[in-house]
């Protein structure tokens, strides 16, 4: 495994569109376990393989230490109309964080590292962090979903730590 060097926020890859994993192979799984030493150095709960400028649809989470999630071409099929709100950051944009408003249920489609399909409603913040993560995938960064005066706060309070 190693650690793989992430993008930084306002890197213009963060917003290029992932392609479909095609190949689910020895490089592939790969590619998983170094997104997962990667995520855990940032250290952050989620990562794409966007988010070290490998322009495929693999998410790799763990929201709880050891239980480590990978998704390949992760989809939402429904959204909920109720919404809740949680605090999001980025992994390309360390140090600032911003509360963000989604939907509160989804269902979900995806790959596993084998190939073979799953689907499942997920709800709390395991829905929040699919769809930052599955926006990252589709070239949308985390601060697009933010009012434009709370967008220029957090990049204000990014340029000050002296990273953006």
């Amino acid at each position: 495994m190693a650690i793989l060097p992430i993008l930084r926020f306002p890197d213009p890859r963060l917003r290029a569109v992932a392609e479909p994993v095609e190949r689910f192979d020895g490089e592939l799984r790969q590619l998983a376990a170094d997104l997962l030493e990667t995520m855990r150095a940032a250290p952050g709960v989620g990562i794409t393989a966007a988010h070290v400028g490998v322009p495929l649809r693999l998410v790799v989470l763990e929201l709880t230490p050891g239980d480590v999630r990978t998704y390949a071409n992760p989809q939402i099929l429904w959204a909920s109309a109720e919404t809740s709100r949680a605090t999001e950051g980025s992994v390309s944009m360390p140090g600032v964080t911003e509360e963000v408003e989604r939907p509160a249920k989804v269902r979900l489609s995806w790959r596993d590292l084998d190939g073979t399909a799953h689907e499942a409603e997920v709800e709390g913040f395991l829905a929040t962090c699919h769809q930052h993560e599955i926006d990252q995938l589709d070239g949308i960064f985390w601060l697009q979903r933010l009012s434009r005066l709370k967008r220029e706060r957090v990049v204000a309070r990014y340029g000050k730590l002296g990273r953006g």
